[in-house]
C-alpha cells in the first residue's frame, strides 16, 4: 500500500490530477510486462477517472524520474483501449510518436520522431476495425527520413530504412512503391541473431528466408510473425473459460467480485506454462483463475521467421455474481 500511495502522489504532483480520482497505478518494464515492486519498474502507469462530461479514462505514464512518457485516453480502465490522440515521449522530453486510435486500434496517420525531434517516418493505417493491421503489413509508409531530415521516402515512394529503437542499427530496408513494400527487402532481428531476405509484391510478403545464429535456416510466406492462437480463436478461448471456471464457494458467499489479471507463456509446442497472477482479487479466486488457465488445452504455437517461438500473454479473467 505504501508503494501505491507514493506513486499516486508522484502522478498527482507531476500532472495535476488532484481533481481526478486515481483508480490504479501500475509498475512496468520497458517490454510492457508488469512487476510488483516499484524499484524494479522502468516506468509507471496511472489510470484516473474520466474528466467531467467524458466517458474516457485518463492514461498517463511517467519515467522513474517523473518525466512524462505517455498521455492518452482510453475507453476502459483495463485493459486499455485507446481513443483519440495518444502522445508518447522519449526520456529527454522530445515527442516519440503521435498516434490516433479508434476503439483501441490505430487509424489514420501516425507520426514518429528521432530523439532530436526530427521526423523519422509517417505511416497511414486504415479504419477497418482490424487489430492486426501492423502485423499483416496492412498499412502505408508515406514518408521516411534520416536524422538530419533528408527524405528517402516521399509520397509513398522511395527506399525505406527502418531502425531499431536506439536508432543505431538498421532493422530492415527495401523499396517502397505507392506506400507498400515492394521487391527485395533485407534485415536483421533480435540484435543480429537472425538475418532475413524477403520478396514483396504490392505490400504482400511473397516469400522469406531467415538464417539464425545456430546455423539453421527457415522459409516462410505471408507473415514474418504469427501470434499463438487458441484453437477456434479468441471467442473459443473465452468460451473455454466460461465453461470451466467455478466460482469459489467462500467468495460467492462473501459476494467477492473482481478481475484477475494473469500472465502465461505459450511454449513452442503450444503448451501453456508459467501462469502468474499479476493483479489479485482474493486467494481463492486467484487460484481458480490460475487453475483454469494452467489446464488450458494446447494452443497453436506462435511462429517468427518460420520457427515456433515462446510467447508471453496477459489476460484478464472477470468474476461477477449475477443478480
Amino acid at each position: 500500500m505504501k508503494l501505491i500511495l507514493i506513486s499516486t502522489l508522484l502522478f498527482v504532483t507531476s500532472f495535476g490530477f488532484a481533481q481526478n480520482k486515481v483508480l490504479s497505478v501500475s509498475f512496468l518494464k520497458n517490454d510492457g510486462s508488469y512487476v510488483d515492486i516499484k524499484d524494479s519498474a522502468d516506468y509507471f502507469r496511472a489510470v484516473t477517472e474520466p474528466d467531467s462530461g467524458s466517458n474516457l479514462y485518463n492514461i498517463t505514464e511517467v519515467y522513474k524520474d517523473g518525466k512524462k512518457k505517455l498521455i492518452g485516453k482510453s475507453l476502459a480502465a483495463y485493459p486499455q483501449r485507446y481513443e483519440g490522440q495518444v502522445v508518447s515521449f522519449y526520456k529527454n522530453g522530445v515527442k516519440e510518436s503521435i498516434t490516433t486510435y479508434k476503439n483501441g486500434m490505430q487509424v489514420g496517420a501516425k507520426y514518429e520522431f528521432y530523439t532530436n525531434g526530427k521526423t523519422y517516418r509517417v505511416t497511414e493505417f486504415p479504419d477497418n476495425n482490424d487489430p492486426f493491421n501492423e502485423l499483416n503489413n496492412n498499412y502505408l509508409i508515406e514518408a521516411n527520413y534520416d536524422s538530419l531530415g533528408t527524405p528517402s521516402v516521399e509520397n509513398g515512394n522511395g527506399y525505406y530504412k527502418g531502425y531499431n529503437r536506439n536508432f543505431n542499427a538498421i532493422d530492415e530496408e527495401g523499396p517502397i512503391k505507392n506506400g507498400k513494400k515492394d521487391s527485395l527487402w533485407r534485415g536483421t532481428f533480435n540484435k543480429g541473431k537472425c538475418t532475413f531476405n524477403e520478396t514483396y509484391k504490392d505490400g504482400a510478403l511473397v516469400s522469406g528466408t531467415a538464417t539464425f545464429e545456430d546455423g539453421g535456416n527457415a522459409t516462410y510466406t505471408k507473415l514474418r510473425e504469427v501470434p499463438p492462437q487458441f484453437k477456434g480463436g479468441v471467442e473459443a478461448f473465452y468460451q473455454y473459460l466460461g465453461a470451466n471456471i467455478r466460482y469459489p464457494g467462500e467468495a460467492r458467499l462473501n459476494k467477492v467480485e473482481g478481475r484477475v489479471v494473469l500472465t502465461f507463456v505459450v511454449e513452442r509446442d503450444g503448451k501453456v506454462t508459467d501462469v502468474v497472477v499479476k493483479t489479485s482479487v482474493s486467494p481463492d479466486i486467484d487460484a481458480e483463475a490460475s487453475r483454469v488457465i494452467s489446464n488450458c488445452p494446447n494452443w497453436i504455437p506462435g511462429r517468427q521467421f518460420g520457427r515456433n517461438v515462446r510467447v508471453s500473454y496477459s489476460v484478464p479473467v472477470s468474476f461477477t455474481l449475477g443478480n
